[in-house]
């Protein structure tokens, strides 16, 4: 017999025939019928090959394979009790902290409001924000949770993808009433643009829309995000931003719908090892759960 085809459902039965010594009495203590508790023995016998209980005219007399059969029930029940315990205990010790990592706008726009749900739903548990985008911040136990554009690719790491995060054209009006509105994509070449510094990104977006710009072609450059925020929402030039951000301010233009700009992924990611933490599991599951909402 396959310990995998063991029936544990019929022990109950089997303890209580033998602890009470008939199958009246142990039909009583769990509340079930005779018939009921003699099936479940038979069944046993059947599945283990053996005769637990000698029938006699005094009720049951167990044999040798019932009290070896009993010790190890006794011990397994013992185990399953300690088992959930734990789990339950585990369930109750979710206070505590958990520390999330984001690149600067997530910290900063997205995840604010969906924190303000989750804290209403878990009290009891504290976050730390990062505002960082290296994924060595997991890989070091640096963060518990992070929301990527990448999906990571070490096999450490679990990521969920909870949605995409849409990027659009934009300026400040004040900036288009002095400079007029571009309408063609070709018109952003006689307009400030505000770009990157060191990275490429924008750039190489332009060339896959088949426009060769130069770093020197941006009026401001930055690579840090809340100040290529508030480069764009200050009026300094035509921008590039998630649309999550730029529908805190009412001043901003979307403009140029026809610049099909590839929006980002958002995954979740997870250390594998610590996925199973309460405490983490709890913050995973409610942000995997509010946050396509709030990308939407």
């Amino acid at each position: 017999m396959h310990t995998g085809d063991f029936n544990w459902a019929l022990i109950p039965s089997f303890l209580a025939a033998l602890d009470r010594g008939s199958l009246m009495a142990a039909a009583r203590a769990l509340s079930t019928s005779q018939p009921t508790v003699g099936r479940h023995i038979g069944e046993l016998e059947t599945q283990l090959g053996v005769v637990l209980f000698e029938r006699t005219g005094r009720g049951l007399v167990p044999t040798a394979h019932a009290h070896r059969l009993a010790e190890a029930a006794r011990s397994m029940s013992g185990a399953a009790d300690q088992l959930a315990r734990q789990a339950s205990g585990a369930q109750a010790d979710t206070r505590g902290t958990v520390r999330i990592s984001a690149s600067q706008p997530v910290t900063c726009v997205l995840l604010p409001p969906v924190l303000v749900q989750m804290r209403q739903a878990f009290p009891n548990i504290q976050v730390e924000l990062v505002s960082s985008n290296a994924v060595s911040n997991l890989l070091q136990r640096e963060a518990d949770i992070a929301l990527r554009m990448v999906r990571p690719d070490q096999g450490s790491l679990v990521a969920k993808r909870v949605g995409q995060v849409g990027i659009g054209t934009y300026a400040h009006r004040d900036y288009l009433r002095r400079r007029g509105t571009p309408r063609a994509p070709q018109d952003l070449l006689n307009h400030d643009l505000v770009g990157n510094d060191r990275s490429t990104d924008i750039l190489r977006g332009f060339a896959a829309m088949g426009q060769v710009l130069r770093r020197e072609d941006f009026a401001i450059r930055t690579d840090d995000l809340n100040a290529y925020q508030a480069a764009v929402g200050a009026g300094l030039g035509v921008g590039f931003l998630a649309r999550y951000v730029a529908r805190q301010n009412p001043d901003l233009v979307p403009l140029l719908p026809m610049l099909a700009i590839p929006p980002l992924p958002v995954w979740l990611v997870v250390h594998r090892e610590i996925r199973s933490n309460p405490r983490i599991r709890q913050v995973w599951d409610f942000l995997a759960g509010a946050l396509p909402q709030a990308l939407a």
